[in-house]
């Protein structure tokens, strides 16, 4: 896992009150949200990560589509970041 994906883990761990997951078994290709997420995180929580992901960085997810890309993984939330962030 990069530093970038692992500073968002413990973002989205701190947003969603996350206390009880093993960081250590969270890997950057495994789904944020939904049944099949090791995080136990849902849409509600997906929004709350979203606002906050534009608090902290600055970038935006502009529709429900993108966010739902984005919002894969820890890879594919790093890669968007990377991409949008303004130079």
């Amino acid at each position: 896992m990069t530093p970038l994906e692992q500073e968002l883990l413990q973002l989205i761990c701190t947003t969603c009150n996350l206390s009880e997951v093993e960081l250590n078994k969270v890997h950057a290709d495994d789904p944020l949200i939904g049944p099949d997420s090791p995080l136990g995180t849902d849409s509600l929580d997906a929004l709350e990560i979203a606002v906050t992901i534009q608090q902290e960085y600055g970038v935006r997810m502009d529709s429900e589509n993108t966010s739902r890309e984005v919002l894969q993984s820890l890879s594919t939330l790093a890669e968007y970041l990377k991409s949008n962030q303004a130079a």
